[in-house]
């Protein structure tokens, strides 16, 4: 599956700590959004565990939004910056 991920964390060492999470799973495009192309069901789980492991939900954020193959396709952008990796795309 292929999510998007974006966060807002206010304590540095959390959002430190999230971003190397996020690193592992996905390609970072903007300072606080992810593109996480190679997630199985399993993958995202663990990795939604272990980021709401390190935040706070009282003062933090971070929402997925699951893109569909033609979502991807339609998917644009401007200024600098790579299209989502489809290589790397799976249907779940």
């Amino acid at each position: 599956m292929f999510c998007l991920v974006c966060f807002d964390i206010v304590d540095d060492r959390a959002r430190s700590r999230v971003v190397k999470v996020l690193k592992s799973h996905g390609q970072r495009v903007q300072k606080s959004v992810f593109e996480c192309g190679s997630l199985g069901e399993e993958k995202f789980l663990k990795m939604k565990n272990r980021i709401e492991d390190l935040i706070d939900n009282a003062e933090d954020t971070v929402r997925y939004y699951f893109l569909c193959k033609g979502c991807l396709d339609r998917m644009e952008y401007s200024g600098i910056g790579d299209p989502p990796d489809r290589k790397s795309y799976r249907v779940v």
